[in-house]
């Protein structure tokens, strides 16, 4: 009898994915189902994106792209951080993966060796913890919940460095919180950081341009970070392109001349048709990015509104991506149809089959005691969402 590998048996399933699946099953039922699970965008990619990727296709795009990327799309990505960050970098410190999902475990498979700890702040998005493991590292988790904004300090950060620590991982704009991090609060964790060389950075920028409280600021950008840094973005969030499975780490040629190694091992290169569509993304027209940060921005708003008519939830508002991470400790440990609500996935469930509205546990997030609602979806549905949410948890006592 044969079965799956021990490696495959520790690797933890996706909760985000795990809760999309269950809402999926409940549909294919017939049940009304509302996922608020997922972290997509609902719009559909730009036309003038579409279309260069069709002119790519009649142009003769359609071979083995290099396993580093197509240069004229990495030429591109330097411009665009040069631009837009401030950084500069050559093609060579460029290296494009299928999304920045694989970015992220091409780094983590290049940088940690077993035993090295990784500073992980809470909430952090679910998969960092699992590749530092699949990696034989150490997750270090430092947390911080609503009091603090869902951002993690200077001074808890010095705190969790040890000689041992070889990295640390954090999203600015956060999944699953939206806090962004500002100037002044990069450069006191740059300034800890720097009085530690051994430490390296990963940092997961893909939310970027859903930004709401000003210009994004990049971590590489403040001084002697950029060498030890590796800056992961994509195409998916900002431009609606998360089918196309573009990503890219742009960090120092060591690192990307391993991430190639690695990715040529698993994957070779990422779809050069997409590649080359990301040129159009990135040097076209951007003002369809703008109309969809401000339709989220407006469907922030309404949500917020809305969730503040439902007692014992404690929200910041976030400053980015498209969530909402309440904390709901108030309603665990209480009843809800004879049942315990004693965690926040079995909350979740609870809404899931009360309300029909799909959401996920903190548990997965590293912040246990809260929930995270997804805003990536009309109005409309926000509303009817919220409205059978509220009536769901009327119902706990």
């Amino acid at each position: 009898m044969f079965s799956a590998s021990q490696r495959i048996s520790d690797i933890i399933e996706s909760e985000t994915l795990a809760m999309t699946k269950r809402a999926r099953e409940l549909r294919e039922q017939g049940k009304d189902i509302i996922s608020l699970s997922i972290g997509e965008p609902d719009f559909n990619t730009p036309a003038h994106i579409c279309e260069a990727a069709t002119e790519a296709m009649k142009a003769g795009y359609t071979h083995y792209p290099p396993v580093l990327g197509m240069l004229p799309f990495r030429e591109a990505i330097c411009r665009k951080l040069k631009n837009e960050n401030g950084l500069d970098y050559t093609p060579g410190e460029i290296i494009v993966s299928n999304g920045a999902k694989h970015s992220i475990i091409n780094a983590v498979l290049s940088i940690i060796n077993p035993g090295d700890e990784v500073i992980i702040p809470a909430p952090f998005w679910v998969s960092y913890p699992s590749m530092v493991e699949y990696a034989g590292g150490k997750s270090v988790v430092i947390r911080a919940g609503v009091d603090q904004q869902y951002k993690f300090t200077a001074e808890q950060l010095e705190t969790a460095i040890t000689p041992k620590t070889k990295l640390i991982i954090f999203s600015s704009p956060c999944n699953p919180s939206g806090a962004v991090f500002n100037q002044a609060e990069l450069q006191a964790i740059a300034a800890v950081l720097e009085k530690h060389p051994h430490v390296f950075i990963i940092s997961d920028e893909i939310y970027e341009k859903i930004n709401y409280c000003g210009p994004h600021v990049s971590i590489a950008s403040f001084p002697g970070m950029k060498e030890r840094t590796a800056v992961v973005n994509g195409l998916a969030k900002g431009y609606a392109m998360t089918g196309w499975r573009i990503g890219y780490l742009a960090g120092p040629a060591w690192l990307v001349s391993a991430c190639e190694k690695m990715q040529g091992l698993f994957t070779s290169g990422a779809n050069s048709i997409s590649q080359m569509a990301g040129i159009a993304a990135l040097e076209g027209d951007q003002k369809p990015v703008e109309v969809m940060r401000q339709a989220f921005l407006g469907r922030r708003n309404r949500i917020l509104e809305l969730l503040k008519t439902i007692p014992g939830l404690e929200f910041d508002t976030p400053d980015g991506a498209f969530y909402v991470f309440p904390d709901v400790s108030y309603y665990l440990g209480k009843m809800a149809e004879n049942t315990l609500i004693d965690t926040a996935e079995k909350l979740c469930l609870y809404l899931l089959n009360e309300a029909g509205v799909a959401c996920v546990g903190g548990t997965a997030f590293g912040l246990p005691g809260c929930i995270r609602i997804s805003y990536a979806t009309d109005i409309d549905t926000i509303e009817k969402a919220v409205a059978s949410l509220k009536d769901a948890f009327s119902k706990i006592n």
